[in-house]
């Protein structure tokens, strides 16, 4: 399998931080760190900006998604707010996560922590084609549960 090569600048403030980096052969993404001055306190129900101090240059035909990390999750409650968070191939501002403290004790993101990974994905561009009515299937117009337990 090809690398994509894809173009990566840390911010000055950022550059003893490792660059993302894939943890196993067969992870999917690269885990992000937290590029704050100082440990962030989050409460229990509160959401905080946080910097990974990095900017990138997808290539055309690419996105990038920013998505929590299981463990974090799982093991303190902490989430991301819009997941997965989608970056254009036109995006040139430095990426940043929304984390959200859903667990019950106060959570603190240190510098340097590994707060969300990042998937890069090929993007299929669609044309829509207005027609009277869609081909029919077994499953129909039902959603939501409708298939039970």
């Amino acid at each position: 399998m090809n690398p994509v090569r894809v173009a990566i600048v840390q911010e000055p403030d950022a550059t003893d931080l490792p660059l993302p980096r894939y943890q196993t052969e067969g992870a999917a993404g690269v885990d992000l760190y937290a590029a704050v001055r100082e440990p962030v306190v989050l409460q229990p129900g509160e959401r905080a900006l946080i910097r990974t101090g990095i900017r990138i240059a997808l290539p055309p035909g690419y996105e990038a998604q920013v998505r929590p990390r299981s463990g974090l999750a799982a093991r303190h409650g902490i989430a991301l707010v819009n997941s997965p968070g989608t970056i254009d191939s036109d995006y040139r501002g430095e990426i940043q996560v929304v984390v959200i403290n859903l667990g019950q004790e106060p959570f603190t993101i240190q510098r340097g922590e590994r707060i969300a990974q990042l998937v890069v994905a090929p993007v299929v561009r669609i044309e829509w084609e207005p027609v009277g009515e869609l081909p029919a299937t077994a499953r129909g117009e039902g959603g939501f549960g409708h298939t039970g337990r």
